[in-house]
């Protein structure tokens, strides 16, 4: 089994490609927005709200996300791999599920995030409706926070190279 991880921007369109991945045979896809809308319905309505709970959904699904793995179903885990803290709770995961990992990252303009987001939120479809001074800050946030403008992409990707070279990715 694999588990399927995303790294980019907000509206890069890590969503998008977990939802074709886990369209391959035996293959689910497990959303981060989709189960905090359901679990904690009124209750993001800031960052540390948003910390608080997604630290509490990491809690309880990460046994859970092995488990599947170790069944032998691939998940495409549609959760950010933005940060050393989110890369080492799913390699958490990969360890106690036995799997194998890929790990994809998307590189778009800032631009294109923002013009991505103006349509998410003006379709109506997706769990959460992001303002543009939150979108800004999800653009502009680097490690430990999400990733960055397209300029400050280049500097973190070589940090990831060297990390993965030194085997300190996680």
């Amino acid at each position: 089994s694999v588990l399927h991880l995303f790294c980019g921007k907000i509206a890069a369109g890590k969503s998008t490609l977990a939802e074709q991945f886990a369209q391959l045979p035996n293959s689910i896809l497990i959303s981060q927005d989709h189960w905090l809308a359901r679990l904690f319905p009124g209750e993001i309505k800031t960052m540390s709200d948003f910390a608080r709970c997604s630290g509490r959904l990491h809690a309880a699904m990460g046994t859970h996300i092995a488990s599947v793995l170790r069944l032998g179903i691939s998940v495409s885990l549609d959760f950010p791999a933005n940060t050393r803290s989110q890369r080492q709770w799913m390699r958490g995961i990969i360890e106690d599920g036995n799997a194998e990992h890929q790990l994809h990252y998307l590189e778009v303009s800032d631009e294109t995030c923002k013009a991505r987001l103006h349509l998410r939120n003006a379709a109506g479809r997706h769990d959460y409706v992001v303002t543009d001074a939150e979108g800004t800050h999800h653009l502009k946030v680097n490690e430990p926070g999400p990733l960055v403008s397209a300029s400050e992409v280049g500097a973190l990707l070589s940090v990831i190279a060297e990390e993965v070279q030194a085997g300190d990715l996680w």
